[in-house]
């Protein structure tokens, strides 16, 4: 039963790996780089599926060509996705020679089956032999792909600190691509877990010991190909949309008139303060400060130098509105005088629309776009077309 499940699990991974290939090649983007890389990724793990299935089910078992032919194509996932990572990141310099060794090396993998192959040779001795080199390529491939991993991780934690230049950290906290590091260790302890035990049964593999690596590292590859569509999607949809969001000029009365008919004395602030941070308010304001995911009460503060009691005061008081309400009014007006004005930005992703706004995601953008508005995103982009 459970073999059987596991062959099912084959045949359809392959299948609709394939078909996700086939899809992803022929949309809009399909052949850049960073699209090209992780197609190349899915790609592979479905041939490996797909031969294996091939193998398990016994397929032109009687071909002694394609009993020494298997071919390793794990050896090459782990290099896909490094140069699927370098193009992402934006540093693409960084990949050196690896591309030109990784393949070398895959391209000696195989001469070495032809040579087992045309050897002719079906002795007892050389089968045994045969049976001891895929597992020595199976030891080499694994330390080869974890020194890319771990080589990819560096290059992704220097990234992040800033220490290598790379703009996508304007655009893409990263988050994603450190959730499949996390768990693309799971997937070499389950590796090393079945060539373990075949070491311990004197080279022979116990086949339902590799199931869980082959679901596993399965769901993970397809995971990241679809997480990083959704992602270069969204990246596109940012890099056009942030020169729109600065430039725009809104027209909208972002908030209520100051009170200057109103004594400022019951606030308990000197009044050249309270002008200076109206002043410095407004300056914020035209700056398009509010746009920044980061911004809160206590950076704003600090950048008027005066203190968050001060500034939470005068802002209930003049604006007549938390500091929330009055950070979310202002996003929110903002991308409504430009959705009313640029028909292109309409089509693109609500998530890509959020974080230009000045949201950390879509779902807090939606919660203020309605108790705004009383409609939704969707909703509102709905009416406008």
């Amino acid at each position: 039963m459970v073999k059987d499940f596991f062959n099912l699990f084959l045949l359809v991974s392959s299948i609709h790996g394939f078909i996700f290939c086939l899809i992803l090649w022929f949309s809009k983007g399909g052949t850049k780089k960073a699209f090209l890389f992780i197609n190349f990724l899915v790609l592979v793990i479905s041939l490996n599926n797909f031969q294996s299935w091939v193998l398990v089910k016994q397929f032109f078992q009687d071909s002694q060509f394609l009993r020494y032919f298997e071919i390793p194509w794990h050896f090459l996932i782990a290099l896909f996705f490094y140069l699927f990572l370098i193009n992402y990141l934006e540093i693409e310099k960084r990949k050196q020679s690896l591309f030109k060794i990784v393949s070398i090396a895959f391209l000696g993998l195989l001469l070495v089956r032809l040579g087992f192959y045309f050897s002719n040779n079906e002795t007892i001795s050389n089968l045994t032999t045969f049976k001891t080199y895929v597992i020595f390529e199976e030891l080499l491939s694994m330390f080869v792909s974890i020194t890319i991993f771990i080589y990819a991780y560096y290059l992704y934690k220097m990234v992040k600190r800033k220490r290598i230049p790379s703009n996508i950290t304007d655009f893409d906290n990263l988050k994603w691509i450190r959730i499949f590091f996390r768990l693309g260790l799971l997937s070499y302890v389950s590796w090393f877990i079945p060539l373990l035990i075949t070491l311990i049964l004197k080279f022979n593999i116990f086949l339902p010991s590799y199931y869980p690596l082959r679901i596993f590292t399965t769901i993970l590859i397809y995971w990241l190909g679809y997480q990083s569509i959704i992602q270069l999607r969204v990246l596109q949809e940012r890099k056009y949309l942030r020169p729109l969001v600065a430039s725009n000029s809104n027209t909208l009365n972002t908030h209520p008139p100051v009170n200057n008919s109103k004594s400022n004395k019951q606030l308990g602030i000197p009044d050249e303060i309270i002008r200076n941070i109206l002043l410095g308010l407004d300056q914020f304001e035209q700056n398009k400060g509010y746009t920044s995911q980061n911004m809160n009460l206590t950076i704003l503060a600090k950048e008027l130098n005066t203190n968050t009691s001060y500034l939470s005061k005068i802002v209930n008081y003049h604006k007549e509105t938390s500091f929330t309400n009055y950070l979310n009014t202002l996003r929110i007006t903002n991308i409504i005088t430009l959705l009313e004005s640029n028909s292109i930005i309409r089509k693109y992703t609500i998530k890509a629309i959020a974080q230009e706004a000045g949201f950390s995601n879509s779902d807090s953008f939606s919660k203020a776009f309605v108790k705004l508005k009383n409609i939704t995103p969707s909703e509102f982009i709905k009416n406008l077309k």
